[in-house]
């Protein structure tokens, strides 16, 4: 084993061979048309999300600029570019939940959680996002931790519900 590999954190090893992961990945598709999805689909599932560095280590050994690639991550709603929390908090901001208030759960849970939509908790427990429909109307407002759904929270009901998914 050489002196490099010796050196190497338990962490940069895992990085590398996801790397290489990826690398056989987009040998396999190499030469078809229209494969970015499926290469940015198991980029994510192998470090979890589309980091800058994975896009352009994706751009680069596929012929793309990096504009392109990170345009087509960020243009679909199923590609993440930020690490995934252990919690996902989203807030259904449907027609049905948001005339019944949705908009108030949103603002105390940035209170509770010190972040804003789209962002992540320092210790990566929670995110919030918002959703514009859950198809559950008539348990509006709704919010939907991970697969969880709490139907007709009000917005002094958030705390308890953050509660119980802190102790996971």
């Amino acid at each position: 084993m050489s002196d490099v590999v010796k050196n190497l954190t338990a962490e940069e090893v895992e990085k590398q061979a996801n790397f290489e992961k990826l690398a056989n990945v987009i040998d396999l598709y190499s030469g078809k048309e229209g494969c970015l999805i499926q290469v940015l689909h198991a980029a994510q599932e192998i470090f979890g999300y589309l980091p800058y560095e994975v896009q352009k280590f994706v751009a680069d050994n596929m012929g793309f600029s990096v504009s392109y690639v990170s345009s087509v991550s960020s243009f679909y709603s199923f590609f993440s570019t930020t690490p995934k929390t252990k919690h996902d908090v989203k807030v259904c901001l449907g027609t049905a939940c948001y005339v019944r208030g949705g908009s108030a759960l949103i603002e105390k849970l940035q209170e509770l959680l010190g972040i804003g939509v789209g962002e992540a908790t320092a210790d990566n427990l929670f995110s919030i996002h918002v959703t514009r429909c859950v198809g559950a109307c008539g348990l509006a407002p709704v919010v939907v931790v991970d697969d969880d759904v709490h139907k007709q929270v009000k917005p002094g009901d958030l705390a308890g519900i953050l509660d119980q998914y802190r102790g996971e």
